[in-house]
């Protein structure tokens, strides 16, 4: 019983999105860039570039596809030190949107410090 009960939970997709704290405020999914700018500040490293996806739209909770023409859509990576004795957080931007929050390894010491 107690096997079925752990596979359950590892095979069950994960409920919570990682998110980010700024301060007391919370960064998740769906904020804008600039949200993310004045409440973090700017980040440790940026890295950009675009991929293609189908045209959509969102309706009542679901995305649309139409059309078989491709888009290009801007994807910007930030990645924040917080110092060594912090997790480093990296933070993907889609389109302007944040669509995912990893947290990194340990930060390290800059010359500022």
């Amino acid at each position: 019983m107690r096997t079925l009960i752990v596979l359950a939970l590892l095979i069950s997709p994960s409920a919570f999105a990682d998110a980010m704290r700024c301060g007391s405020r919370l960064i998740s999914d769906g904020d804008t860039i600039s949200a993310v700018r004045d409440l973090c500040g700017e980040p440790s490293d940026v890295q950009s570039r675009s991929i293609l996806r189908r045209p959509s739209y969102f309706l009542n909770g679901r995305y649309y596809y139409y059309g078989d023409a491709m888009v290009e859509v801007p994807v910007e990576v930030w990645t924040y030190n917080f110092g060594p004795y912090k997790l480093m957080r990296r933070v993907r931007f889609v389109d302007g949107l944040v669509e995912e929050i990893e947290t990194l390894g340990y930060g390290y010491r800059t010359n500022d410090e």
